[in-house]
């Protein structure tokens, strides 16, 4: 070890840590003997010299099975607090590792391209040592199998997309379903086990395609039974029945009253927020109160819930607001003669401010549509400016269970109470996961802040999703974790994981340098 990685307290290691009792490439009796068998998932392929397995992240080469994609490393400069990462390729392994080029608190072996631990007794791929800002720290890095999974759909519109519970289908299969709306956003829940096991052969197999395609950043296109047919692909906006969308909204109809009251105030004698949730009217409005303006007599339909708010004024849809009506005056039942006067001046707008239009009351009460006037505007394209862009946010849901705690230590329990009680840091490909609460180890993770390609599938079918446990050496060996594979980083980086025969070719990934913390630098592991 160079003076960068040394790491008191290891046990002392020449070269390697032997192999287990039993090889992970055993062989069948009835296997041809041009053939190896992998036992990295539970489908056991016979894989021929030259080729690759059913996952394709597998292959025989030369009678050796070998990871097909590289390991992804993450390096951090120090120089201007920016965070770029550097490529290392086996030839520079081979090269001149030195202590500069080779600091250990700023390189970081995620799981991406890693394996994994199946049959589930092998200890982690790569169990690294490393320290950071002094501290002797361990880094167990696999990649897990994951059957119980699912990826959460944050959809940035106010669009309507289909009935809370509505099935969700990719290429005529249910693989979810729409759940609860949150403020400006549609939920989609995808993936889960009964879709990728408790189904049809077809459903498994067109889910966990869809599945690997939304965790690798890919469009994924979706219909909603009794609703719309949308495209949806993490970090970009939404396709909703062939329009990309364009806004989120500012506020709900009351909300957006609220906000932009002052302004209108002097500049429109009544203002209705058309909203499929809660429909604003300005002059009702606590808002219109306290600016003291004079009520307008317009009688809405729908159901009033509170001053100036009101419920279920149109049915969902694609139209203003969220609703299904493509003319605003549909809402408005009438006008008080013994309040409503002729020239008063009526604004509607949605809440994205991409519908709007002003009316002028006639001698009848009736509103006459009329040019907009440029102040009135100017406010309209102030709601706009303050509706963040439509995105669709991809979340990665996954329970670790047995086999990945297994890979970190003896007494998988340990792992579980160890980062309950906040002695780990579980990151994914580098990305920082949130751990649900309550009994075992459920992980939620944005894929835009992880690697490239950090999602891949065996025909099981389950998804393949890196997975990074780091923690105090001293923490490590209290939970009782394989001491005897932990490694420092250039014996990983020279050789490859503890069960392989070469060292891994490893790739670039940029990442945005404020988008994630660098994994070893964060409390409460150096806290």
């Amino acid at each position: 070890m160079t003076e960068h990685t040394k790491t008191d307290g290891l046990p002392a290691m020449d070269g390697g840590v032997p192999p287990l009792p039993e090889r992970a490439v055993p062989r069948h009796e009835r296997m041809a003997t041009d053939k190896i068998a992998c036992n990295a998932c539970p489908v056991l392929c016979q894989i021929s010299e030259g080729r690759a397995g059913a996952c394709d992240r597998y292959a025989n080469q030369g009678g050796t099975l070998v990871r097909v994609d590289p390991v992804v490393l993450l390096r951090r400069a120090v120089s201007d607090g920016a965070v770029p990462l550097v490529a290392f390729s086996a030839a520079d392994v081979a090269a001149d590792w030195n202590g500069d080029l080779l600091r250990s608190d700023e390189v970081f072996v995620t799981g991406v391209g890693s394996s994994t631990t199946y049959p589930d007794y092998k200890p982690a791929p790569f169990i690294v040592a490393s320290q950071a800002q002094g501290v002797d720290m361990v880094t167990v890095v696999t990649e897990g199998i994951f059957s119980y999974c699912s990826f959460k759909i944050k959809i940035d519109t106010d669009r309507y997309l289909g009935p809370e519970q509505a099935n969700v289908r990719c290429k005529g299969e249910v693989v979810g379903h729409v759940t609860t709306a949150e403020y400006g956003s549609q939920m989609l829940s995808l993936g889960g086990v009964h879709h990728l096991t408790g189904g049809s052969k077809k459903e498994g197999r067109v889910t966990v395609q869809m599945m690997e395609a939304l965790g690798n950043k890919q469009a994924v296109e979706l219909t909603i039974d009794g609703g719309s047919q949308i495209v949806v692909q993490a970090g970009r906006p939404p396709i909703v029945n062939g329009v990309e969308e364009q806004r989120m909204r500012v506020g709900c109809g009351s909300a957006a009253v609220g906000i932009f009251a002052k302004q209108l105030f002097g500049e429109a004698d009544e203002v209705v927020v058309v909203d499929d949730h809660i429909t604003g009217v300005l002059t009702e409005h606590q808002a219109g109160r306290c600016l003291d303006m004079p009520r307008s007599g317009i009688q809405m339909r729908g159901r009033k819930s509170t001053p100036g708010r009101y419920f279920q004024v149109a049915n969902p849809g694609t139209g203003w607001g969220g609703t299904d009506i493509a003319d605003p005056l549909s809402i408005i039942e009438g006008w008080d003669p013994e309040v409503a006067r002729p020239g008063m001046r009526l604004l509607m707008t949605s809440t994205t401010g991409e519908h709007a239009a002003w009316y002028v009351l006639d001698d009848a009460l009736q509103p006459v549509e009329q040019p907009m006037p440029a102040s009135v505007q100017r406010i309209i394209e102030r709601i706009g400016e303050n509706c963040e862009p439509s995105l669709c946010t991809v979340l990665f849901l996954g329970g670790a269970g047995g086999s990945l705690r297994a890979g970190v230590t003896e007494n998988p329990v340990m792992l579980t109470r160890a980062i309950k009680q906040a002695l780990v840091n579980v990151t994914c490909g580098g990305a920082p996961a949130y751990v649900w609460p309550g009994g075992g180890i459920t992980v939620m993770v944005d894929v835009m802040r992880m690697p490239d390609k950090s999602f891949g599938t065996v025909p099981t079918p389950a998804i393949v999703a890196p997975i990074e446990f780091s923690l105090r050496l001293e923490d490590y060996r209290a939970l009782g974790g394989h001491m005897d594979h932990v490694r420092s980083l250039e014996q990983a980086l020279r050789t490859g994981a503890w069960h392989s025969d070469g060292a891994p070719t490893a790739r670039l990934w940029v990442q945005n340098p404020a988008a994630n913390a660098w994994p070893l630098g964060q409390p409460p592991l150096l806290g």
